[in-house]
């Protein structure tokens, strides 16, 4: 894999020259001049949105083509690419709509291109057809949706309501796909060289996940970008000469073989979930609860964390960084040892059914949330913690 690294830091050469109140150097002394000794290199930090962000990194990671159409609160992902695909020679295409943008991508994917859509809430639910499509044809996408308050138009503020959404199917038919959820902007330029790489190991599209503040937010950024090595691709639609034709589908018309195509689908998520869970714990060796939370919340409840342990209360922060798989596992884990679990979404509490089925009723788990773009303070999570240690200590479940 090929890591572009940021130019390395000008040499720092001692100044040698004899100042006047300096005492003159006796004829038979030999000056040694002072060598010339590099100043640690700094990593490189650009102030960046967002937005921008997730779009340089995608071109970084060798992005051939971008297909989109507006929408708040991703719009400056599509201006980015709009400036820059051109630039290194790359496509860009703003479609009519989100059908056509999610179509062509589909088109650009079954030809080899490594291919990014990205979309707010009501554009990736007219992308849905497609995503299924996509899924069952096992072409690598990847697609990121920066997320507004809903239902319907809603709003343009952040939300985390779109959980189901990702993590239980997009579109019809049984099928799952990747769902990336960075809580930070260098998070996230990482997950976008990631999700290509999930992509085309599996043959299948990647969501990255995040809320609007995250697309719109600005922080330093390190000016490391990685480009995932291409995998040859024996499906891909490049020309039939000097080979037999090839055909990328979805339609498999006879029960038998879209059953058995089904069950090679089933299989392949079963790899996915072996191998491809991702999660984060702070101050859990000690924790007596935890919260569980991801994106902007988890940065919320991590400032919630500290003031709690500073009023005597044992809390932790687990972060699932893949949505799906989700860390089940690692969340039973955790059951196991402390007495109950917050979940801090801005939603009406989704993600926190995927908590509950982790945990099995063995300790309670409670919620607190946010919606139509509120996000909650770090003092109301506090005042949840509170909540969840009065229960917690009386045994209720």
């Amino acid at each position: 894999m090929t890591a572009v690294r940021p130019p390395e830091a000008d040499l720092v050469v001692a100044d040698t020259a004899v100042q006047p109140s300096a005492p003159p150097v006796p004829p038979a002394a030999t000056a040694v001049r002072p060598r010339a000794r590099p100043r640690p290199a700094a990593p490189r930090r650009i102030l960046m949105k967002g937005n921008e962000a997730m779009a340089e990194a995608a071109i970084r990671a060798g992005c051939d083509a971008y297909f989109g159409y507006p929408i708040t609160p991703q719009a400056e992902l599509l201006e980015w690419m709009a400036r820059r695909m051109p630039e290194e020679g790359r496509a860009f295409v703003q479609a009519e709509s989100e059908l056509g943008a999610i179509n062509m991508a589909y088109g650009a994917a079954a030809a080899g291109a490594r291919v990014l859509v990205s979309s707010s809430s009501p554009g990736i639910s007219l992308m849905a057809e497609a995503m299924s499509y996509m899924a069952g044809a096992e072409v690598p996408v990847v697609l990121i949706n920066v997320m507004r308050g809903g239902p319907g138009l809603g709003s343009i503020g952040p939300s985390q309501a779109d959980y189901f959404q990702a993590v239980k199917g997009h579109g019809h038919g049984d099928y799952r796909t990747p769902v990336l959820a960075p809580s930070s902007i260098n998070e996230a330029v990482e997950l976008v060289a990631d999700a290509f790489e999930l992509a085309e190991r599996y043959r299948t599209p990647v969501m990255i996940l995040v809320d609007g503040i995250l697309g719109q937010a600005m922080e330093p950024v390190s000016a490391s970008f990685r480009m995932p090595e291409r995998r040859g691709a024996e499906w891909v639609l490049g020309g039939a000469d000097g080979r037999p034709p090839r055909v990328v589908k979805s339609l498999h018309l006879k029960p038998e073989a879209l059953e058995q195509h089904n069950l090679d689908l089933q299989a392949k998520f079963g790899r996915i979930e072996a191998r491809e869970v991702r999660w984060a714990g702070e101050r859990l060796d000690d924790a007596d609860l935890v919260i569980v939370a991801y994106g902007t919340s988890a940065r919320v409840a991590r400032t919630a964390v500290a003031r709690a342990r500073e009023a005597g209360l044992a809390v932790g922060l687990f972060r699932p960084i893949t949505l799906w798989p989700f860390p089940t596992a690692a969340l039973a884990d955790l059951a196991a040892r402390v007495r109950g679990f917050l979940v801090v979404e801005l939603s009406a509490g989704q993600m926190v059914e995927d908590v509950r089925l982790a945990v099995s009723g063995r300790r309670p788990v409670t919620f607190r949330g946010r919606m139509g773009g509120m996000v909650p303070t770090p003092g109301e999570v506090v005042d949840a913690i509170r909540e969840l240690d009065g229960l917690a200590a009386g045994g209720s479940r």
